[in-house]
């Protein structure tokens, strides 16, 4: 069925961040957006009416994230991130299974849309159990499964058997599929220090015949970035030398970067998932986001996994975002409102290669978000500027009350309609004292 959303004002997050006054979006049989501009110059509709008392915007990107690590949140918390990594994580993910997978990702999917996210880029194991869950909560994701060749995960596979069932996977199902087409597969290798260079190169072979997304953790430490540096130039570099920055890129947190990386990274318009959160909490080092845009790298925001990042809030990693980028360059319009809030939608789906979400537009998804204008927040919601300026850096998460995604609502007053949030607590947690006990 065709529906009509109408609603005081909308914020399509396009290109010029246009706010739409007594805005009118139709969404058609499919879960797309057929129309939306200012009710004045609404086409004639006999659909049904669904009024809004508030704001309407396209759901957030979350280009980066692990989510089923909710039931890992807070362990080794106060470690550096390799410390952290092989001496915490490591081990505790050595006791998942799909079934602890699944249960993690389905609350981390309920957290998600009570932020207002509708799509996250996933990097994990266990395809199955998070595809399931995704499907389950009614969110959207950019499924990357993960390809490594460390110590302890051959326990699933050699990394030759996990870029292999990736490819599988695509020829079998295609790059999207599922009810509004909620989910997309690409490839995960994990970093260029938990792979060798051939299987970097093999990787991009596979993708490129597939025109699938590659997600990789790019130059995230200055320990990686010293080793990789002495024997490949850089990250970036081996990542060109490999053929991944030929194809569809997507590279997460990439803060230690020299000029020519940045330049390199621009040059072929790699999207970088920048995630001021968790990279601050590990102490790794602050991405050039200003310097990354200008030199045309495509830059959107993730919240990493909630065992490194803690918050799935997207908002918060935006205000860090701001608040780094003036600092860094003594600049307080380095990003702006407007900016931060593109990054989080806009601009973060053209960092996974996507022209069909993160935009209320005709022929994109209706992945559509309902904000609360009556929260305090808002001083002055008739006022574009003002409007813009509460959202990001004083509303955000908490206003957010209702979310749709192809059309569906999934979210309704806080709550989600497609599972009991009570119940998935009760799993998330019993998983997690399980592991918090045995690690």
């Amino acid at each position: 069925m065709t529906s009509r959303f109408i609603a005081p004002v909308a914020l399509t997050c396009d290109a010029d961040c246009t706010v739409v006054r007594d805005a009118v979006v139709d969404v058609a049989s499919d879960g797309r957006i057929a129309w939306v501009g200012p009710a004045a110059q609404a086409p004639a509709s006999d659909a049904p009416v669904r009024a809004v008392p508030g704001l309407l915007m396209p759901g957030l990107v979350n280009t980066h994230c692990h989510t089923p690590m909710t039931v890992l949140r807070g362990m080794g918390g106060d470690l550096p991130l390799m410390e952290w990594l092989v001496g915490v994580m490591w081990p505790a993910e050595a006791l998942l299974d799909g079934d602890d997978v699944r249960v993690g990702m389905v609350a981390g999917g309920v957290e998600l849309l009570r932020t207002g996210c509708t799509t996250s880029a996933e990097m994990y194991f266990f395809t199955d159990a998070v595809v399931d869950a995704v499907l389950a909560v009614g969110t959207r994701a950019v499924v990357t499964p993960g390809i490594i060749a460390a110590p302890g995960w051959d326990r699933l596979g050699t990394w030759e058997q996990m870029r292999d069932d990736v490819s599988a996977r695509i020829d079998a199902h295609g790059l999207r599929f599922g009810p509004g087409e909620r989910i997309e597969l690409g490839y995960g290798p994990h970093a260029a220090y938990t792979l060798p260079a051939e299987a970097l190169r093999s990787v991009a072979e596979h993708a490129a015949q597939r025109d699938a997304l590659v997600h990789i953790h790019v130059a995230e430490s200055a320990q990686e970035d010293a080793h990789v540096r002495e024997e490949f130039g850089s990250v970036p570099a081996l990542l060109e030398s490999s053929g991944l920055l030929a194809g569809r890129l997507l590279a997460a947190h990439a803060v230690q970067l020299s000029d020519d990386d940045v330049a390199l990274l621009g040059r072929r318009g790699a999207g970088v998932a920048h995630c001021p959160g968790s990279n601050g909490k590990l102490a790794a080092g602050v991405a050039r986001v200003p310097a990354l845009r200008a030199a045309g790298a495509r830059v959107g925001l993730g919240t990493d996994g909630p065992a490194s990042g803690d918050d799935l809030d997207l908002w918060h990693q935006a205000r860090l975002a701001g608040l780094l980028a003036r600092l860094g360059t003594g600049d307080a319009a380095a990003l702006t409102a407007a900016d931060l809030l593109l990054l989080a939608t806009r601009d973060g789906a053209t960092a996974l290669g996507r022209d069909d979400i993160g935009v209320i537009e005709a022929g994109r998804w209706a992945d559509l978000v309902h904000v609360d204008l009556e929260d305090p927040a808002f001083v002055d919601p008739d006022d574009d500027a003002q409007l813009l300026s509460n959202l990001v850096w004083a509303g955000g998460a908490r206003a957010v009350r209702d979310v749709w995604v192809a059309g569906e609502q999934v979210l309704q007053s806080g709550e989600p309609t497609r599972v009991d949030a009570g119940e998935t607590l009760a799993a998330a947690r019993a998983v997690a004292r399980r592991l918090h006990a045995t690690v």
